[in-house]
């Protein structure tokens, strides 16, 4: 059931809430530039074990508003904790990928795990998706200017060229011309202020610290984007963390070996029941 949610006076997210009566919760927050969709093969498979869905398209992204401001991390994980306490929702696993998944390392630490009782990482841009001179595993800071520039001369271009390094098991041009599609649903500004963030974001080394709760890291060694020395980088840094590599997986290690990813998702949401 789809609905939205205010998050400011004049700001709505699209929510995607799905299997209500589900006896765990999972809340998905989506990776750039796409929006929940990109999950879709994920709900499918854990709507029919009984959990309940919720996706969330970030601002700027998806169906939801599209402000001319509101992009830093702080900004987004204040409408994450405004769905999720808006929704009354208690005891979820909050699984974020690349950018949704450093956004989830931000909420962790800047609300306190409200409501979260576990936290899966997958692919996550934390705590650096570029190179520093004491974190050398990200991308070059010029890769990221260039996707900015590139986003506002050429977006549809950008989008392409993002997509090539996406993926690295073998896609269908549909499905390459689906996932090519869920970016252009975003605005340019939007587009072009998330990756904006990346480069002065420091504070997740620091937050990856404050997370007390159980933590699953699912990584796809041949990620081109978010490297693989990231997910390692977040393994080290939180507590109570487990770090699964994924061996034949890019930066869709939810599409790359699909059946592993969802099985290895509903299995932490499900412990403790």
């Amino acid at each position: 059931m789809g609905c939205y949610v205010k998050v400011e006076e004049n700001v709505k997210l699209y929510v995607e809430d799905l299997n209500q009566a589900g006896c765990e919760t999972i809340v998905f927050l989506h990776g750039w530039p796409a929006d929940y969709t990109m999950f879709e093969y994920q709900f499918a498979y854990l709507i029919q074990k009984g959990f309940r869905c919720v996706g969330i398209d970030q601002r700027g992204f998806g169906r939801s508003d599209k402000p001319a401001d509101g992009y830093d991390y702080n900004r987004l994980a204040d409408d994450v904790y405004g769905v999720i306490r808006q929704l009354g929702l208690q005891d979820v696993t909050l699984a974020g990928h690349s950018t949704g998944g450093a956004i989830a390392v931000r909420y962790m630490a800047r609300h306190r795990g409200y409501g979260v009782a576990k936290l899966v990482l997958c692919a996550a841009a934390a705590p650096s998706l570029i190179q520093r001179p004491y974190f050398p595993y990200g991308l070059p800071r010029e890769a990221i200017e260039k996707i900015i520039r590139d986003t506002y001369t050429d977006r549809p271009a950008m989008l392409r060229d993002f997509g090539d390094m996406f993926f690295f098991q073998y896609v269908t041009q549909p499905f390459a011309d689906w996932f090519f599609q869920l970016g252009l649903k975003a605005a340019l500004w939007s587009t072009a202020a998330v990756a904006t963030t990346w480069l002065g974001e420091e504070k997740l080394f620091s937050d990856l610290e404050s997370i007390e709760v159980p933590t699953l890291i699912l990584h796809g060694i041949h990620d081109r984007v978010c490297h693989f020395p990231l997910g390692e980088a977040q393994e080290q840094g939180i507590r109570h963390s487990r770090l699964i590599p994924f061996c034949y997986s890019g930066h869709a290690l939810f599409r790359d070996e699909r059946d592993k990813f969802n099985k290895e998702l509903a299995d932490f949401a499900a412990e403790y029941r």
